[in-house]
């Protein structure tokens, strides 16, 4: 991946992309074939009839707005990110930059107490939201895994998502603000980078945002295409990992967030990860003659410091990735 500049330089394609939508209330084996085809296609969908209360959603979101809406000495009280907590422009460690404040937070549930001291005046009600929030996507992260794993005829149809419900699991949730250009104080780019080129390291990422465009994704090399926003669906797209596990069957595609718009944007992320130690490898059913494996095993602590030390837009997954005997010879 590239570092993520002021201007972008890949073409982009205007018209927005309609991604493949989802019908969770459909029948399994239909709903399983269509998420498949998503994955392999394009690398995220939508889902809708997703079983998320509109009142939890509704909940995290007003959390969500009354914390940015904060003066900017109350919010950074809540930072620096070091990887969690408040953070703004700065991305990471290694000098990625954007039109974004976040909020970066780990699921388990003694570091949202901890954390909702620093972020809330009612801890409480933050800690609440949070809590039912998180429980509630990790529930539909694990559904969503669990019709990918029939789709692909694999064995253990809890494979996937049984590295999630581990009580170790290292999942996150950020809460992304990427303020009006007319909020900017460089304003004169109408075309702004929000968050850099990127794809996910860990296995899934459920998002919801508001409606408000911005979320572009890369299914081409060097095209990029907007995204329609939809708030009444959930996004969802496959990370690193579930791109090793599914042997390169699914794609873990990069995309991007633009901050081009008249209005604020906010979104919630989601990202299922697995426990530290957990072995990443393909099951036997995603291996054949035809389709050895094209990853070494890895864990996810491995993955992770690679994933962590590397800049936005750098290359991630090759590392891990099997020299085959095409390799040797270009070698």
């Amino acid at each position: 991946m590239v570092v993520a500049s002021a201007t972008p330089k890949r073409s982009e394609r205007l018209e927005a992309i309609q991604l493949p939508i989802v019908d969770l209330s459909g029948e399994r084996s239909q709903i399983s074939n269509l998420i498949v085809k998503a994955c392999r296609d394009y690398g995220f969908f939508k889902v809708i009839n997703h079983g998320v209360h509109e009142d939890i959603i509704a909940r995290m979101e007003e959390e969500s707005f009354n914390f940015f809406a904060k003066p900017v000495n109350e919010k950074q009280q809540a930072g620096p990110a070091n990887p969690f907590g408040y953070g703004c422009k700065n991305i990471g460690f290694n000098g990625d930059m954007g039109e974004v404040e976040y909020l970066l937070l780990h699921t388990n549930p003694l570091a949202i107490a901890q954390g909702s001291k620093s972020i809330s005046n009612d801890t409480s009600k933050f800690r609440s939201a949070v809590s039912c929030y998180i429980e509630a996507v990790r529930d539909l992260a694990c559904e969503i895994l669990d019709l990918m794993a029939d789709g692909l005829w694999v064995h253990d149809k809890s494979l996937f998502s049984n590295l999630i419900r581990d009580l170790d699991n290292d999942s996150f949730f950020r809460l992304n603000h990427y303020p009006s250009l007319l909020l900017c104080k460089d304003n004169h780019n109408n075309n702004q980078i929000g968050f850099g080129e990127h794809s996910d390291p860990q296995i899934l990422t459920v998002l919801r945002s508001n409606n408000v465009g911005g979320l572009q994704i890369s299914v081409e090399d060097g095209v990029w295409i907007p995204v329609s926003p939809d708030p009444t669906a959930f996004c969802v797209n496959v990370g690193d990992l579930l791109q090793a596990m599914t042997n390169g069957r699914f794609v873990s595609v990069r995309h991007r967030a633009m901050s081009n718009s008249c209005k604020s944007r906010m979104s919630m992320a989601f990202f299922a990860g697995p426990p530290l130690h957990a072995k990443i490898m393909a099951p036997p059913e995603m291996v054949t003659a035809k389709e050895p494996s094209l990853y070494e095993p890895f864990t996810w602590a491995e993955y992770k410091n690679t994933a962590f030390s590397l800049r936005l837009g750098e290359s991630r997954l090759n590392l891990f990735r099997k020299c085959t005997n095409n390799d040797r010879e270009e070698a």
